[in-house]
């Protein structure tokens, strides 16, 4: 490897190093740091072979962090992993990490925060911006009519 090669191997590892990354990640920073493509796939081999990447642990990491630090629901999580070109098993098992019971338990906290702030007088309306309200943060459909339909009768 040249010297070069080496300084953007040591960038990416710093850059790695700070946060889980996706591979689909380093690849847009080396663009963006103008690597050459050949170079790029020899840093992301060698990143990878040096654990600096590695996809399930970033599903992993993303998953859990988006939905108990930014409340998102999985079809959001599952959305925005998709558009880091993550594979969908790989997002399954992201996914598995998320606690079922916790998982209700935000969205029914959600929702009742949500409730408090809407201030409309008929009941159907206001469950309808509920869930609209939820659907958008990418909980499924199913589960918020579910949990509004039992809370809100």
């Amino acid at each position: 490897m040249t010297e070069h090669h080496q300084y953007l191997l040591a960038r990416c590892q710093k850059y790695c190093s700070y946060q889980e990354r996706s591979i689909f990640e380093v690849q847009t920073k080396l663009i963006e740091w103008k690597s050459q493509p050949k170079v790029a796939e020899k840093i992301i081999a060698q990143l990878v072979a040096d654990n600096y990447l590695n996809e399930e642990r970033f599903a992993q990491s993303y998953a859990v962090g988006k939905f108990r630090n930014k409340k998102w629901g999985k079809n959001k999580i599952i959305y925005e992993l998709r558009k880091k070109q993550i594979p969908d098993l790989i997002i399954q098992i992201g996914l598995s990490e998320i606690d079922e019971d916790e998982y209700f338990m935000a969205l029914k906290e959600i929702l009742s925060k949500k409730a408090i702030e809407i201030k409309e007088p008929n009941l159907l309306k206001k469950k309808f911006k509920l869930a609209s309200y939820a659907i958008n943060k990418g909980f499924h459909s199913g589960y918020v009519w579910d949990i509004l339909n039992k809370e809100l009768p």
